[in-house]
């Protein structure tokens, strides 16, 4: 069994790994480790809450330690470049953490807050920045920060770091650090269009992969709810009422979904605060420390804001909206189940959302097992026990419905009020209007072919009640015996009595 100590660590890094009780390296980190020790490039994949953060930020300090040097004015020696706020204050508290006993100057730059402060900790240069893209260029753009001083280049949660809305931004600041440098990219998903993108910066890279591509933490039980979108938040309330439910983290594809299920949330007495980008960063900090405290139990989120979420003891994690990239999906569930604690991942899927599904069970290769709806009525019929048995099984009765129900013939008196009455244009009650000849010819022989019903055959000599389809001759001559098409002015005026 591999131990930090076999890893070969600065003395000083592993007495701060034994302060933090921290003996066994993951795997992840004893992979990652000793290539990043020869100052080789490395592209690092494994799933979220594996320690991806230490499988970096510890042979970089032992870098630090082992060629001391001051670092250029406003720059740093190791530029990390993360896509959030949250996971920028988390990944600089690492290196903090880890270098208690090297005391490396630590800077943080992210937007939502003022300027000033990051100017200024910048200004004699660092050992270590950690920022996000915008505000580093924008400070980049003002002169108050360089890059020509990096010696080690770190994109993490690369997948996302990489993709489009964050490429150019990487590209602007590729072109800021020197040619000369180690280049490390970690993410809990690699698609196979990112990893190609990567190949193209890193330099004949050590490639870890731990777990396969887009795998899902096998102690998340996951399950899944279809559910009408308007009774999504009733389920919701329903859940989070549950007592096992202690902790739990819900996600939103919106800001604005964001907002609105948390105040939901809480004037139904459950509750709830929203982190996304607008959030101003003290409010997203207050609620991130209400909810790692535990003094907020609920707490909602977009999937950018939840980026730096890292907290061990989340029980549940709620999908509230599928997410349309189903990567994402993998970085969600893995908020719960960290540490090697077991946790539920829940999602409350509508029908426009199936689609979605389909696309995350093909990623993670399995099927997300189904439980009930919202409510009685929600699902007529048992639950199929996946949910591409749940997609095929509605969409067979898609097109029965389609086609006008087979077995639903109308009553004596009525209008037909589904199928082709309804879809087909004519009319508001389902074909009202139309010659019953029209009408005599949809008797139920439905799209299989299949003959009318033995009952519907009976002997015309046998007494029976009113004939649900009369026989020609006993037809009312309706408006068929129109021969010639009246004047457009008395149409008009036909049709607006017939509407009163």
């Amino acid at each position: 069994m591999t131990s930090f100590a076999s890893l070969s660590l600065s003395e000083p890094i592993q007495r701060a790994l034994r302060d933090e009780g921290y003996t066994e390296p993951t795997p992840i980190q004893a992979q990652a480790i000793p290539p990043l020790l020869k100052g080789l490039d490395l592209l690092g994949c494994a799933r979220t809450g594996t320690g991806k953060t230490a499988a970096f930020a510890l042979p970089l300090l032992h870098r630090l330690f082992t060629h001391r040097r001051d670092a250029p004015r406003k720059s740093a020696r190791v530029l990390v470049v993360v896509p959030t706020r949250e996971l920028a204050s988390q990944v600089a508290k690492s290196f903090t953490d880890y270098g208690r006993h090297l005391r490396p100057t630590v800077a943080v730059i992210y937007g939502g807050v003022g300027q000033n402060p990051q100017v200024k900790a910048m200004s004699g240069g660092v050992d270590v920045l950690v920022a996000t893209p915008g505000r580093l260029l924008d400070l980049m753009g003002q002169g108050f920060v360089r890059l020509d001083g990096v010696e080690a280049l770190v994109l993490d949660e690369a997948d996302q770091m990489l993709d489009l809305g964050f490429l150019p931004d990487i590209r602007k600041i590729l072109n800021a650090v020197p040619r000369q440098r180690q280049n490390l990219l970690f993410s809990a998903t690699m698609p196979a269009p990112i990893e190609e993108l990567a190949n193209r910066i890193l330099r004949n890279p050590t490639k870890v992969y731990v777990t396969p591509v887009a795998s899902t933490a096998e102690l998340v039980e996951q399950c899944v709810h279809f559910v009408p979108k308007q009774e999504k938040l009733e389920l919701l309330e329903q859940l989070l009422r549950a007592p096992e439910v202690e902790r739990v983290l819900v996600f939103t594809r919106t800001k604005r979904g964001c907002d609105k299920v948390a105040k939901r949330l809480t004037q139904r007495g459950i509750p709830a605060q929203a982190i996304h980008g607008n959030k101003s960063q003290n409010n997203r900090e207050r609620s991130m420390d209400g909810f790692r405290r535990g003094k907020l139990r609920v707490l909602v989120a977009t999937d950018i804001a939840a980026r730096g979420i890292d907290i061990d003891d989340i029980t549940h994690v709620v999908n509230f909206e599928l997410p349309n990239v189903p990567e994402t999906y993998v970085h969600r569930i893995g908020r719960t189940a960290r540490a090697g604690a077991s946790g539920v991942a829940i999602s409350l899927c509508d029908g426009e959302e199936r689609a979605y599904l389909r696309d995350i069970e093909r990623l993670i290769r399995r099927s997300v097992p189904v439980v009930g709806g919202a409510s009685a009525g929600a699902r007529r019929s048992p639950p199929p026990a996946t949910a591409e048995e749940a997609s095929s099984s509605r969409g067979e009765g898609a097109s029965r419905q389609g086609h006008g129900g087979a077995r639903r013939t109308p009553q004596h008196g009525q209008g037909q009020r589904s199928g082709h009455g309804q879809q087909g244009g004519h009319g508001g009650r389902g074909g009202q209007g139309q010659p019953r000849r029209q009408e005599h010819a949809r008797r139920p022989e439905d799209s299989r072919g299949q003959r009318p019903a033995a009952q519907e055959r009976r002997p015309e000599n046998e007494k029976r009640g009113p004939a649900r389809y009369p026989a020609r001759d006993t037809r009312p001559p309706a408006r068929l015996e129109v021969r010639e098409p009246a004047p457009k002015s008395d149409q008009k005026l036909a049709t607006f009595g017939a509407g009163v």
